[in-house]
């Protein structure tokens, strides 16, 4: 069973995931060659804890960071380590933190210096596919039609799905039910009722949507070597449509549908 959030579990998990949007604001400006992911890290925790929060992801199931730092061809949970960036790296960074109990997640995929325009082109995908698969939220509708959004924009941008991986229900734990494919039929899956709260989090290649995990235990490869890009957001479903409980203050908290 999915739950339905409350309007004050909804006020505090708009707190959390105003913490996350802070810090990911924090990332993007700090990304640049020569940064090493260890000090974005050590940023991103002191931050989260300083808003009076707690970083979801370190200790989760011994997971040893705050953030998880992927570049290139790292698809998701890259550990941050003294691994310098360099000009031309895209970087995913994934940020969770719980306030009062609950928790917020999000993710950007930033561009180190100047890059290929082929990323570039991957980033605005992944972002594109992340847009349309929120566009697609709305009470009543399909879990599937949601799915089929993202995998629809990711192929009309020539880009390949991760499919071992996607997005998950949030609340009280930072994974609930249910898992959240990137891909699928449409008309198909849970029905979407209002106050219910998830992730989306596209993650998209420019080759096979193979994959294999390092032998750190965390860190998610391509399988050939492609890039990957990677965006997410917290989400309520609202009666019109979806509230993105991680955008950044400025950039529009409600996404409703016409």
């Amino acid at each position: 069973m999915v739950p339905r959030r409350s309007d004050q579990e909804l006020v505090t998990m708009r707190a959390a995931g105003s913490i996350v949007a802070q810090v990911l604001r924090e990332m993007e400006r700090l990304v640049a060659p020569g940064v090493t992911t260890e000090s974005l890290d050590s940023v991103a925790e002191t931050m989260i804890r300083d808003l009076g929060a707690v970083p979801s992801f370190k200790g989760y199931l011994g997971y040893p960071a705050t953030i998880c730092a992927s570049i290139n061809e790292e698809i998701v949970h890259g550990i941050p380590g003294k691994r310098h960036l360099n000009e031309g790296d895209i970087i995913s960074i994934d940020v969770g933190a719980i306030w009062q109990g609950y928790h917020g997640d999000a993710a950007v995929t930033i561009a180190v210096g100047e890059i290929e325009p082929e990323l570039r082109t991957l980033m605005h995908a992944t972002q594109a596919a992340l847009e349309a698969g929120m566009a697609a939220v709305r009470a009543g509708r399909r879990m599937g039609d949601v799915s089929h959004a993202i995998e629809k924009a990711a192929r009309a941008a020539g880009c390949e799905v991760v499919r071992e991986y996607g997005g998950h229900g949030i609340g009280r734990a930072m994974h609930e039910p249910p898992r959240i494919s990137n891909w699928g039929p449409p008309n198909v899956g849970l029905r979407l009722r209002e106050g219910m709260t998830f992730c989306l989090e596209p993650m998209l290649t420019l080759g096979s949507y193979a994959t294999k995990v390092l032998e750190d235990g965390w860190t998610v490869v391509t399988a050939d070597g492609s890039p990957s890009a990677h965006y997410e957001h917290t989400l309520s479903v609202t009666k019109n449509g979806v509230e993105v409980l991680t955008r950044a203050q400025g950039q529009g908290a409600k996404e409703e549908q016409r």
